[in-house]
């Protein structure tokens, strides 16, 4: 049964008859509908949405919180080969998942203590633009939801550090954050994503 997360909620990635190997934290998002105006509909114009070109990331960090590596749209795989991004959407339309990051945990370097995903909007559109936004974390083994995080409301931030998985005691656990931030591009996110570590 699928975990519903609220800002700053914490949870464990253990299942009974042993610990989750493989994850895929999805993420999606819409573009919110625009009203059409009586100018518009006299012009065509004015209705309908936006394309909204949002790219999912992943930061690998060790216990020091020095980055490790980085996965993202310009970076597909991490270097250990234990992060794999699906690819990138640039513009939010269809169901479900709209960027995929997998996550083999049982081949993520020993030194990595932290992977922080993030969201960022590469054209600098605001989230003011975006509509059903959400991460979820999935069980590759199952297919089933493990988690999901609706993120509700707008703002006047280009970004936003959505979850981290983190080990604890020889376990991975997952902390729901949903801090808005600005950046166009993962790098950009840095003192943020530190800051959530």
């Amino acid at each position: 049964m699928s975990v519903s997360l609220i800002k700053g909620q914490r949870i464990s990635l253990a299942k009974e008859g042993g610990a989750l190997t493989k994850v895929t934290m999805g993420l999606g998002w819409d573009a919110v509908q625009k009203k059409k105006g009586i100018l518009g509909s006299l012009f065509g114009g004015g209705g309908g949405q936006t394309d909204i070109d949002l790219d999912a990331s992943c930061a690998m960090f060790d216990q020091n919180k020095q980055a490790v590596d980085f996965v993202w749209f310009r970076q597909l795989k991490s270097r250990d080969g234990s992060i794999v991004h699906t690819g990138d959407n640039r513009t939010g339309a269809g169901e479900g998942d709209d960027e995929q990051i997998i996550v083999d945990l049982s081949r993520v370097p020993a030194n990595v203590a932290y992977l922080v995903f993030t969201v960022n909007s590469f054209q600098g559109q605001t989230f003011n633009e975006v509509d059903n936004a959400f991460c979820r974390l999935v069980d590759n083994s199952t297919q089933k939801e493990i988690a999901k995080y609706p993120l509700s409301g707008g703002g006047d931030f280009t970004a936003m550090i959505m979850a981290k998985l983190y080990r604890h005691q020889n376990e991975w656990k997952m902390h729901a954050l949903g801090e808005p931030t600005n950046g166009k591009v993962v790098e950009e996110l840095m003192p943020a994503m530190l800051n959530c570590l």
